[in-house]
């Protein structure tokens, strides 16, 4: 049988740096020592760089000073200790217009709103621009960081915002023009302009991109050495938040015992968990970020039982037995079966009971019709390789393959776990038909799935993937053509989900945060560059997790 994958099937084996084995239970030695020293210096140099921050965001601050201190801010990681003070700029933002000359502010104006779901109307370039043809003034062109600004907020265009369109191929062609031999492009400026033309920040893993801001701000001339220690200090206590999480999570896991018991099975906590950390990157979601590892982990487990294991009738008896959802159902089940049942079974429970007893809900149905719409969709796919036929078409496909990805499953439990902006109506719609929101986030996280590993299943002779429906469907003569056809896709998806900026009234910011985090996180985990790429997995979890910022690490 083929290959089923689950959202962290792809993701190569990451070894901590204490130990040669997967399994990590406990922070590090030397790292635990580095952050039990400096606690007390750490509390100080953040209490007074927190006081400070805020006297400086309540000044009455011209707006162009306070949209880069909050862009600084939200960059950096540390914006959640400024929520308050933050919405309170935004709200002043958002009735405020910059001058007709000047770029940067518009842009940086239109990006801090956007991004953060405060209305805000993309024909505030229309002033940038010549009639009737809407094509940007070249003179701009001068404005460096106004381009950047510019080429930056263009990534949160949705569909028919022709003008984001026309702003984003104009600053993204002066930018490269300004980084080409003979380019006129400042010092201080270079490292994030090359960055922002490798990929946005729009579409980086938070995470990922607050560690890599707090090395471009610490060039900047103008920074404040008081905040950027206080990044630096919020970076190392969060990554030591994270590895005592992580440590949490294999204890549970080599408690639950499953793959002592089916050998077969893939032993990945920490990729589940980098997952979470990606989703949900916020220290206030620690206990979001342990349960949601957890289903994860089940998930993967699942997946191979469908992918590598199970016989069709196994197959079969084991999703009666989840659609039933009762613990009597396992009777008739092979004893390896009944030992997984019975781990979703009780986790699931767990998460319910945790929901109840802090929440006062009920969800258990919502996260047990989940789980059976997940196995639904993986006898779906079973049922196709087996029987040697592929999907009726590309739209099948994809749809069934969000589901098997784990998309649907992982944000009804994030949703329902943190809580916030839940009401009767929204948590309807955790179930089937799922909101567009979370369907275009888990199609962008198919998409990168099936892209990164086109060429192992080539060499399998994979018949049902989604390249070779395209071939199919859209006569298309090699892989190479459908993989463009699909790199094609998945910024029209981001169009979409950017939409939700603009029109979600009935899902919350946190929750519609966390369905763009999952696409920011596939691209990391799954976009191959070249043959390095997969080391590059490497080192990001290790800068993630592992390796906390030092000052000498600056001054590289």
């Amino acid at each position: 049988m083929a290959a089923t994958r689950c959202i962290i099937s792809c993701v190569c084996m990451h070894a901590c740096p204490s130990s040669s084995k997967l399994m990590c239970s406990a922070v590090p030695q030397t790292q635990r020592g580095l952050h039990i020293n400096t606690s007390a210096q750490s509390s100080i140099l953040t209490t007074t760089s927190l006081e400070k921050t805020r006297r400086g965001l309540r000044r009455d601050l011209d707006p162009l000073t306070a949209m880069k201190l909050i862009d600084s801010l939200q960059c950096l990681g540390v914006a959640y200790h400024y929520q308050q003070e933050i919405h309170f700029w935004l709200g002043k933002l958002s009735e405020w217009d910059a001058s007709h000359q000047d770029l940067n502010a518009t842009a940086l104006r239109f990006r801090l709103l956007r991004q953060n779901g405060i209305p805000v109307c993309s024909d505030v370039f229309e002033k940038f621009t010549t009639n009737p043809n809407q094509k940007f003034r070249k003179c701009l062109s001068q404005d460096k960081e106004g381009l950047l600004n510019l080429y930056e907020a263009s990534y949160l265009g949705a569909k028919g915002e022709d003008i984001l369109s026309e702003a984003m191929r104009f600053s993204e062609t002066e930018l490269r023009l300004s980084t080409s031999v003979g380019g006129t492009l400042p010092h201080h400026l270079s490292r994030r302009v090359r960055r922002a033309l490798e990929l946005p920040s729009h579409l980086r893993m938070e995470r990922l991109e607050n560690r890599f801001y707090i090395h471009d701000y610490a060039t900047q001339i103008n920074h404040t050495s008081l905040l950027l220690d206080h990044a630096i200090s919020d970076y190392n206590q969060i990554q030591s938040l994270y590895q005592t999480e992580l440590a949490e999570i294999s204890r549970w896991w080599k408690q639950l015992g499953l793959v002592e018991k089916l050998s077969f099975a893939r032993d990945r906590p920490m990729e589940c968990f980098l997952w979470t950390v990606g989703i949900l990157p916020e220290p206030k979601y620690s206990g979001v970020r342990i349960e949601l590892a957890k289903t994860i982990a089940i998930l993967l487990v699942i997946d191979d039982i469908f992918d590598t294991y199970g016989t069709m009738d196994e197959l079969s008896l084991f999703m009666h037995a989840i659609q039933r959802w009762d613990l009597e159902a396992i009777e008739g089940l092979p004893e390896y079966m009944k030992i997984c049942y019975m781990a979703l079974f009780n986790t699931t429970n767990e998460i319910a009971y945790k929901v109840l007893k802090d929440q006062g809900r009920n969800v258990l149905p919502f996260l047990a019709k989940t789980w059976i719409e997940t196995i639904e969709a993986f006898m779906s796919e079973a049922q196709w390789f087996s029987n040697g036929s592929i999907p009726i078409n590309v739209e099948d496909y994809l749809e069934n393959g969000v589901t098997t990805s784990g998309a649907y499953m992982a944000l009804v439990h994030a949703f329902l776990l943190m809580g916030q902006g839940l009401t009767p109506q929204n948590i309807k719609l955790m179930s089937k038909p799922y909101p567009k929101l979370f369907s275009n986030s888990g199609r962008i996280l198919r998409l990168w799935d099936d892209l990164g590993t086109a060429k192992e299943e080539e060499a399998r002779g994979d018949n049902a993937s989604m390249m070779t429906l395209l071939m199919k469907e859209k006569n298309m003569g090699s892989g190479f053509e459908a993989g463009e056809h699909m790199m094609q896709l998945i910024p029209s998806l981001w169009k979409d989900l950017n939409m939700e900026l603009l029109s979600s009234n009935t899902l919350p910011l946190t929750l519609i945060r966390a369905c763009f985090n999952m696409s920011r996180t596939a691209q990391l985990m799954y976009q191959h560059q070249e043959h390095s790429y997969l080391s590059s997995v490497d080192k990001f979890v290790n800068l993630i997790l592992w390796e906390p910022i030092s000052s000498s690490e600056l001054m590289l």
